[in-house]
């Protein structure tokens, strides 16, 4: 079977390298040239300890707060959007206890599977992701944090999840260069992180010594449909046949299944991240700095800060108003690091695709035989990927999934 998979980020090089290890004949094509897409720039987190949907109670008011001031972490661009309103309103009917209740079970299932199948992938690959298993901290300097990062502790606690909450002095003995003004954390030692560009450079690599076809510097703009069956897939520049096809085209998810008549609401959440190359942070762990929600991660070769989202549609401009907040807060936390704001070339800007429900769309399409869906998995792409690419393969192979899938329909 020929499988084309339109999108080429870290979720379709995973489906690819799994259903090329299967057997089947894949090609991946993508918009850009496969070096710098949203996959390249996050902060590089394997997370079980991300159990809590995007859509949860009180982000809404707190995004409505941080609405109004022009540096906060989270901002939405005013605009007449039709598609921006339908998945504002359905987030916030998803933003309850009930269905984060209902939801944290299947992310944590997911995670769980996804730790496992990237850890052993690592080691296949020779360490190619420069995975680390040394835990996550989630930092504090507020009352209000502290108590929403204990109640999240004790909800972790309940999937089995070993979760010390400790006071300032307790981290400082962990990672000494932190503040001496923070109240405490809470540190997560099931979580890991990898090195993203290596990660996805080892990945690729990998797909293209094992029969992996690649049509980068292509955009999907057409199908050929035969009755419930997509036959080719139409680029600006070519035609690629397929017997399935998947989806897998991330923030471009929702414009890419409107062509088939699928309905797929996804909104683009634009984040930030500065590397710092040849850095020598002397720090051992990654952490986010809660209160400013921003992500840090020590990498063998420099540090990486990262954050914000941006809900502002397709587009990767630059607003230097939410960079500086991200390196003074590194700096807050983190007191003898003294980072600099770079310019504006020097940031990196990603769209994650966002769903209204906080959980991606991994399954079948409702009304064709032979395309499946990937996509939708917000902050958590890198984190989901492994088992994202295993599912897909076992969904398309006929396979009994390693976990329950019907939390991920696409139709839900």
């Amino acid at each position: 079977m020929n499988v084309v998979i339109v999108g080429g980020g870290v979720i379709g090089l995973m489906c690819a390298y799994r259903l090329r290890e299967a057997g089947y004949e894949v090609t991946v094509i993508d918009q850009t040239k496969g070096t710098d897409n949203c996959s390249f720039g996050n902060a590089g987190y394997i997370a079980p300890s991300h159990i809590i949907p995007l859509a949860s109670p009180g982000v809404v008011a707190q995004g409505l707060r941080w609405m109004l001031s022009s540096t906060s972490p989270f901002y939405i661009k005013p605009r007449l959007s039709g598609s921006l309103i339908r998945w504002g309103w359905n987030f916030y009917r998803n933003a309850t206890e009930q269905k984060v209740r209902e939801n944290a079970p299947h992310l944590y299932n997911i995670s769980v599977l996804s730790r496992e199948l990237t850890i052993r992938m690592d080691r296949e690959l020779d360490h190619g992701f420069e995975l680390e298993t040394r835990g996550c901290f989630m930092l504090y300097n507020t009352p209000e944090a502290q108590k929403a990062e204990s109640r999240l502790a004790e909800e972790a606690r309940k999937f089995g999840m070993e979760v010390p909450v400790l006071s300032a002095d307790e981290v400082r003995r962990m990672e000494p260069g932190i503040s001496s003004g923070i109240l405490g954390g809470v540190y997560f030692p099931v979580d890991c992180h990898i090195n993203p560009p290596k990660m996805m450079n080892t990945l690729r690599a990998a797909c293209s010594r094992m029969g992996v076809d690649f049509g980068y510097d292509q955009c999907a703009e057409n199908f050929s449909v035969t009755g419930k069956k997509i036959t080719a897939v139409q680029t600006d520049k070519q035609s690629f046949s397929c017997d399935h096809l998947v989806l897998a085209g991330g923030s471009w998810l929702e414009g890419l299944g409107a062509k088939l008549g699928l309905s797929l609401p996804v909104q683009p959440g634009k984040g930030y991240s500065i590397t710092y190359k040849g850095l020598d942070s002397g720090l051992k762990y990654p952490a986010i700095l809660v209160d400013e929600r921003v992500a840090i991660s020590p990498f063998s070769d420099g540090l990486r800060i990262g954050g914000t989202m941006e809900l502002g549609g397709l587009n990767h401009e630059i607003n230097m108003k939410r960079v500086a907040p991200i390196v003074h807060a590194a700096n807050l936390f983190y007191p003898g690091l003294n980072l600099r704001v770079p310019e504006p070339k020097d940031v990196w800007a990603g769209l994650r695709p966002c769903t209204p429900d906080g959980l991606p769309y991994i399954g079948p399409s409702p009304i064709h035989d032979n395309v499946t869906i990937a996509g939708g998995h917000a902050m958590v792409g890198i984190s989901l990927a492994a088992a994202t690419g295993y599912l897909i393969r076992q969904i398309i192979s006929g396979e009994k999934t390693e976990i329950p899938m019907d939390a991920f329909r696409v139709n839900r």
